[in-house]
């Protein structure tokens, strides 16, 4: 097995990992970093939103192949110094989980967002929005903590 280094959360990891393994295992399941989530398991429905690069990334696609010397950043890197982000902040505030479950994904991807659109419109958002399914159908109070977010 081949040993691949990156950074997790500004943190460097090495694995000795086979470069079919997809990420998200190895970061659930030898790393302890819980926050992606497997939902569909085949990139389609964003539990697992993470960014790779500054981009964002499905990482139950994402071969190790792919992840040598990569940045990789899960929610659990988003709060500095034990200040959450403001789109963290603002899921609390407009109390948007219900199961929570997609949630971490939902924030990553409201995060993405703001950087390219410090003011979105409704439509930006469900665009933006639209690759992250909800069970629950808290597309409304995603919607409402986004508007927050960018005020924050």
């Amino acid at each position: 097995m081949p040993e691949i280094t990156f950074n997790v959360n500004n943190e460097p990891v090495t694995i000795d990992a086979d470069n079919d393994d997809e990420l998200l295992y190895l970061l659930r399941d030898r790393l302890g970093i819980y926050g992606p989530k497997y939902g569909c398991g085949v990139g389609v429905c964003g539990a697992c939103t993470i960014f790779q690069d500054g981009e964002l990334a499905r990482p139950c696609i994402v071969p190790m192949s792919e992840v040598e010397g990569a940045e990789i950043t899960t929610i659990e890197g988003l709060a500095v110094d034990d200040v959450l982000h403001p789109v963290q902040q603002a899921w609390i505030d407009k109390d948007v989980a219900q199961c929570g479950y997609c949630q971490a994904g939902q924030i990553m991807t409201a995060v993405k967002l703001l950087e390219s659109n410090p003011d979105p419109s409704n439509a930006d958002i469900d665009e933006a929005m639209s690759d992250n399914i909800c069970r629950c159908g808290t597309y409304h109070r995603i919607r409402k903590a986004i508007k927050r977010a960018a005020k924050l």
